[in-house]
């Protein structure tokens, strides 16, 4: 397949020692939240997967834009956020609906008619697994286990349980998301976390820089020993 006219799905990384550009994406709030993540940690780059949060929270995926500025923001390529992001399951690289609807089919859900609630799924909402209502509203997926074996066939909806559906309960549910009844317990685009953090690791600051001395030390010694192995041969 020719790649021209194919769109870079992430911005360019910047040269080495080039100033970071300002985030045009993460406005206002988001911005000010952004900056309070990163300062929780005591190394930016250890902001990358919250600040991915964020971002899912902000627009219901990780958009090409968002991740530039997370890149920005602790110092990383967007390459490198796009790296670790699609490495998780809860974290979108490409749009998906407000609701991402989760069946589980393994075994315990398959015995328990997950295959049969599946079909009636694909068929009440129009698409197959992958695909999003034409509203936009849901996304389709076949899950392996949920963790939820003792209520079969299990279902998520936005990563929340929903307990063991039927035909006629998945039906009602989607009725219910869509006026919009389960927001108290099933929040929208893709919000991952609730609760927002005030404090970040609490460390004697001293006991930090005794550490990071003593793993100096330690590697400046291992490196001397390999240096003096291969002077050696």
């Amino acid at each position: 397949m020719s790649m021209e006219g194919m769109a870079t799905p992430v911005a360019p990384p910047r040269r080495p020692g080039a100033p970071a550009p300002a985030p045009t994406h993460f406005k206002g709030d988001f911005l000010v939240r952004a900056r309070q993540i990163v300062s929780l940690y005591p190394e930016p780059r250890s902001a990358l997967i919250p600040l991915c949060h964020l971002a899912q929270e902000k627009d219901g995926w990780l958009t090409p834009e968002a991740m530039a500025d997370i890149a920005g923001l602790v110092g990383v390529t967007p390459g490198e956020v796009l790296g670790t992001a699609s490495f998780y399951d809860m974290l979108h690289t490409e749009p998906v609906g407000t609701y991402l609807v989760s069946v589980c089919t393994n075994i315990a859900c398959l015995l328990g008619g997950a295959q049969e609630l599946l079909e009636h799924v694909e068929e009440h909402l129009g698409v197959g697994v992958g695909g999003t209502t034409s509203d936009g509203s849901i996304t389709l997926e076949e899950a392996e286990c949920l963790a939820d074996c003792n209520r079969v066939p299990c279902v998520q909806v936005n990563h929340r349980y929903v307990g063991a559906q039927t035909p006629g309960s998945f039906e009602q549910l989607v009725a219910d998301l869509r006026a919009g009844t389960r927001s108290a317990d099933i929040p929208t685009h893709g919000t991952l976390i609730r609760v927002r953090r005030t404090v970040g690791i609490e460390a004697d600051p001293a006991d930090v820089a005794a550490e990071r001395a003593a793993e100096a030390e330690a590697r400046a010694g291992r490196e001397g020993l390999s240096a003096g192995k291969g002077g050696g041969a």
